[in-house]
């Protein structure tokens, strides 16, 4: 159903007629348009399809698709017309997508803006643009993505109801991996956190045991945790590594990725992985799991 103005609505310039710009697949919207922050004109449809089509693609802002210009969510919101189970869609999908474009950042609840965190052991993040917007210093909980409640600094939950960390959640309670093609290994957990900077990874159970990180690029054994470099020597990619199958992990390591001593590390296990390869190796890398950086966001797929 189409979505149309109310011949009342006072919140923003409305005009009769003229170009939809936003109608990129020519559906012809009857609905007046509204006048958007950029200068260019959109039915609330329109506007609705174009930003769609931005979440799909893995933006986590949206802009005119017509000039570039910035369209601030709270402009799609209001101007869109938004369903209360489209601004939930919008919202989450927002902020996976700066999540995983910036696993580093987080979406702020009070303006849906990505925030970095500087202090990797507080869970207190004080977002500049609410605090300017509202005239008070505004605070949210890295771990619940709500307002912060309670003392600070933290770094185990707010005082928040319902407080926890989902990624470590995740970690305690998923399946086990099925391998297809390493031989006699069990109760290997099917989610890890990397050793190295804490992204979670899904193993895909297909091909070998090894899982390069897409956020540090460090690979790593998926069965005992340890890096590729240092398994390798008394095992291969498809058979039981010299140490068991290491447990659910308990923790999530903290990264720096400025770190030198990291950065030499990836650097030697590219090295190796380059180097020591035979003929056991794993033929590719593609395939070998999904990375989703554990974050509040974690898909459903």
């Amino acid at each position: 159903m189409e979505k149309v103005y109310q011949p009342n609505e006072r919140r923003f310039v409305v005009v009769d007629g003229g170009p939809d710009d936003l109608d990129y697949t020519y559906e012809c919207y009857s609905s007046r348009r509204a006048r958007l922050s950029c200068g260019h004109h959109a039915t609330p449809s329109s506007l609705t399809d174009w930003c769609s089509r931005q979440l799909k693609e893995g933006k986590s802002t949206f802009s005119c698709g017509t000039c570039g210009g910035a369209l601030p969510y709270d402009e799609v919101r209001i101007k869109a017309l938004l369903t209360p189970e489209e601004k939930e869609h919008f919202e989450k999908t927002l902020a996976f997508n700066a999540t995983k474009s910036n696993p580093d950042a987080k979406i702020c609840p009070g303006c849906n803006t990505s925030v970095a965190r500087r202090q990797l052991s507080n869970l207190s993040v004080n977002c500049s643009v609410c605090t300017k917007r509202t005239g008070r210093v505004f605070e949210f909980c890295w771990q619940c993505l709500k307002e912060w409640k309670g003392s600070r600094p933290r770094a185990d939950r707010c005082d928040n109801a319902g407080c926890c960390n989902e990624a470590l959640k995740l970690l305690q309670t998923c399946s086990v991996v099925k391998f297809e093609n390493v031989k006699d290994i069990s109760n290997c957990p099917s989610i890890r956190a990397c050793p190295t900077c804490g992204a979670l990874l899904e193993h895909s159970g297909k091909k070998c045991k090894n899982i390069t990180c897409a956020r540090c690029n460090v690979e790593f054994c998926f069965v005992c945790l340890q890096l590729t470099s240092i398994c390798l020597p008394t095992s291969n990619f498809h058979s039981p590594c010299a140490i068991p199958v290491a447990p659910k992990q308990t923790s999530i390591p903290q990264w720096n990725n400025t770190d030198t001593a990291t950065l030499g590390v990836v650097k030697k296990t590219l090295k190796y992985n380059q180097s020591g390869r035979n003929a056991d190796s794993c033929p590719s890398k593609a395939g070998r799991g999904n990375w989703w950086h554990g974050a509040h966001t974690w898909p459903s797929a």
